[in-house]
């Protein structure tokens, strides 16, 4: 019998627990459950004696992962895995998971609500844009670009993606719907809106910069669902300084937040608490995959969605 632990700061829905529950005890394991801790020694503490664990946005770091011996698995339920130390867990011999797609159309329909909110000035009254006929560009192009390109066509939208797979042979665009480019830059030349979906890395992070940004028409848009530092903060704040239509959205508060909130008012947007995740149906989806990707590990050795080396 295995201890399985989920330990989440920020609770899954009970349906999601008592669905992992179920999961994790008809295996044969038996789960325990961290939630609401206050303090990061909790976590530590509470990892050391589990087998594997289960969390959100939780920190998996260094001092986690050597605090324990008995560790064997991790799996973040979500697509972002920038909050597991990955060179630790490789150094004790621990597989890192992620629950890819689970989250994918929670994350896309914010997305949508993020750009309607800027097109029609936060709904103050005054005359707004609509999005049929307008181009929108996805800077990267996995589970959650592929279901906002739908939607997004439904709006009747032109959509444009780049991703470094997809520059390679942007003719696989067609099959989604969507025109291929090769780069980044041509990716903001062409659109008059920009959805942000990359992970932060040594590549992504600060990419989006004046430069960039600065190839977008005057009243440009961008979107950012993905992970706060893709954006060159300053940059943002100059561009909005020198293009007074230009608007931003964000899931993800920048470090100037205030700032941003004093001086652009309904041209920025950012949501209280990141919250692109956060709906009944992804809530449960992810603990369920996380929970049936921890039982096929235990019982047949399956890394499917590793994401360690």
């Amino acid at each position: 019998m295995k201890k399985v632990l989920i330990a989440t700061d920020k609770p899954f829905a009970k349906a999601a627990v008592d669905g992992v529950r179920n999961i994790i005890e008809k295996a044969g394991h038996e789960l325990v459950l961290l939630e609401k801790y206050t303090t990061h020694q909790e976590l530590v503490d509470a990892a050391a004696k589990a087998d594997a664990m289960i969390i959100r946005s939780d920190k998996a770091n260094k001092e986690v992962i050597d605090n324990s011996n008995t560790l064997k698995i991790i799996v973040r339920a979500g697509a972002g895995f920038d909050n597991i130390d990955l060179e630790a867990c490789t150094a004790k011999g621990i597989v890192a998971m992620n629950t890819p797609g689970q989250n994918s159309n929670a994350v896309a329909e914010l997305v949508m609500g993020m750009l309607v909110y800027l097109a029609r000035n936060g709904f103050d009254g005054s005359a707004g844009t609509e999005l049929k006929g307008k181009k929108l560009g996805l800077h990267a192009f996995g589970y959650i670009g592929k279901i906002v390109a739908r939607i997004a066509q439904g709006f009747g939208m032109e959509v444009y993606a780049y991703s470094p797979s997809l520059s390679k042979n942007t003719e696989r665009g067609k099959e989604f719907g969507v025109i291929g480019v090769k780069t980044p830059e041509e990716l903001y030349d062409k659109c008059d809106i920009v959805s942000l979906h990359m992970p932060a890395n040594a590549d992504t992070k600060g990419s989006i910069n004046y430069d960039l940004m600065s190839r977008l028409p005057e009243n440009g848009i961008v979107i950012n669902t993905a992970r706060k530092e893709v954006i060159n903060e300053e940059d943002m704040v100059k561009i909005m300084n020198e293009r007074p239509k230009f608007k931003f959205a964000t899931d993800i508060q920048p470090s100037n937040h205030n700032e941003m909130l004093e001086k652009f008012g309904n041209r920025y947007l950012a949501s209280a608490k990141k919250c692109g995740a956060q709906t009944s149906e992804a809530n449960i989806n992810a603990g369920l995959a996380a929970a049936n990707q921890i039982v096929g590990f235990f019982k047949s050795g399956d890394e499917t969605f590793r994401v360690n080396k």
